[in-house]
């Protein structure tokens, strides 16, 4: 039996086991199961990787995708790039094993965007400032694009929320939600900019998948917006993974 999982805390939200048990079941694959491991924090992740030797590869999500690079013993270029890891691939061999880090956020985020960017768009709010975001900072500078992060609080490199001008909202097409607001169970969450200055011309952009149109999502549709949702990076960076744990 081939083990896989999900870690990150809390996980009552996440689909990933849904989709992996699925796909099983669709493609026929045999002898794999994918489980969640709501772990509060990391201080016994080893004992995790050490209890199961059947363990093989795991998906890592929110709060972790920073904090887990610790525990890599080889990471991938563009994860180490980035700062941020969402997949690991553990290597065992002869009750030894290794972890390998890698990043398919950027993946899905890619397969997202890329297919509604118009040459309109040059500028980009981020809002959140964590494993997710530092991935979608990449992928969109990678493509050329300009990015101001927001967050709660203003810090280097870094604009708060109430630093947010009709300008800033005006000038940036592209606004991208990495944060949890919104997020099943807490579905009245929404990040706090001012939405009445969205146009025709935005795209948002939430990785929350769970609703799958969030609050966040219906404001900016309200003002005739484009809207992503996450369910499309979801799908597309598990793919992702699935071909990370499956290659030599």
């Amino acid at each position: 039996m081939r083990k896989y999982g999900l870690v990150g805390y809390p996980l009552g939200h996440s689909f990933s086991k849904k989709y992996f048990t699925e796909k099983f079941l669709r493609e026929n694959i045999t002898a794999c199961v994918y489980n969640n491991y709501p772990l509060e924090t990391l201080d016994h992740f080893t004992d995790l990787i050490k209890s199961d030797e059947e363990l093989v590869g795991l998906n890592i999500t929110i709060p972790y995708k920073s904090e887990i690079i610790r525990f890599v013993d080889d990471l991938d270029a563009e994860a180490e790039e980035i700062g941020a890891v969402n997949v690991l691939k553990i290597k065992r061999q002869h009750g030894k094993f290794r972890i390998l880090g890698y990043n398919s956020d950027v993946t899905g985020i890619r397969d997202t965007i890329i297919p509604v960017m118009s040459k309109n768009v040059t500028s980009a709010l981020i809002l959140g400032t964590g494993g997710s975001s530092r991935a979608v900072s990449h992928v969109l500078k990678k493509i050329g694009l300009s990015v101001l992060l927001v967050s709660r609080e203003k810090k280097p490199g870094t604009i708060a929320y109430s630093d947010l001008t009709s300008g800033i909202i005006a000038d940036s097409l592209l606004i991208v939600n990495t944060t949890p607001l919104g997020m099943f169970p807490k579905i009245e969450g929404l990040p706090p900019i001012d939405y009445t200055r969205l146009t025709k011309d935005h795209i948002l952009f939430d990785l929350v998948y769970n609703p799958e149109l969030t609050l966040f999502l219906k404001l900016g549709i309200a003002q005739g917006c484009a809207t992503l949702s996450g369910l499309k990076m979801l799908h597309s960076q598990a793919e992702k993974a699935w071909e990370i744990w499956n290659r030599d």
